[in-house]
Parts: structure tokens; C-alpha cells; sequence
């Protein structure tokens, strides 16, 4: 085998293994970045089930509150209204 033909089978060689390493650390890196997306998914979804919770119990304690407490509407129809 000639050295201009030893050159280019390890030149095709190498760049062979230097692609597939590339390709293989390219996925890995596209995975790892998919994953933190549905983490962030998951925390996003989870601070707006707290969040309605949270207005939930709000309106829950707002009509109560209307219940023993007397309202009155501040739209005008008082004693003051002509």
C-alpha cells in the first residue's frame, strides 16, 4: 500500500470517528436541553395549579365574607341619588 493511500484511509478515518463523536455529543446535548425544557414545564404548570388554588380560595373567602357582612352597592341608588 502505497503512503499516499495509508494518508487518506487514515484521513477518512479519522474524520469518520471525529463525525460520529460530533454527532454523538450533539445528541446528547439536544436531549439534555429538551429536558430542561419539560422541567421548566413542569415547574410552570405547577406554580399555576398553586396559583388557582390560591384564587380558589380567595373567591371561596370572599363569598363568605359577603355572606356575613353586609354590602352595599357603590354605584349611586343611595340617599344622595335624585
Amino acid at each position: 500500500m502505497s503512503t499516499a493511500a495509508k494518508a487518506t484511509l487514515a484521513g477518512t478515518t479519522f474524520s469518520a470517528l471525529g463525525i460520529v463523536a460530533f454527532v454523538h455529543w450533539q445528541q446528547k446535548s439536544d436531549k439534555a436541553a429538551m429536558h430542561q425544557g419539560v422541567i421548566r414545564d413542569m415547574e410552570q404548570q405547577k406554580l399555576k395549579r398553586e396559583r388557582q388554588a390560591d384564587f380558589d380560595m380567595q373567591r371561596q373567602l370572599e363569598e363568605e365574607y359577603r355572606k356575613v357582612q353586609a354590602v352595599s352597592d357603590a354605584s349611586g341608588g343611595g340617599a344622595d341619588a335624585r
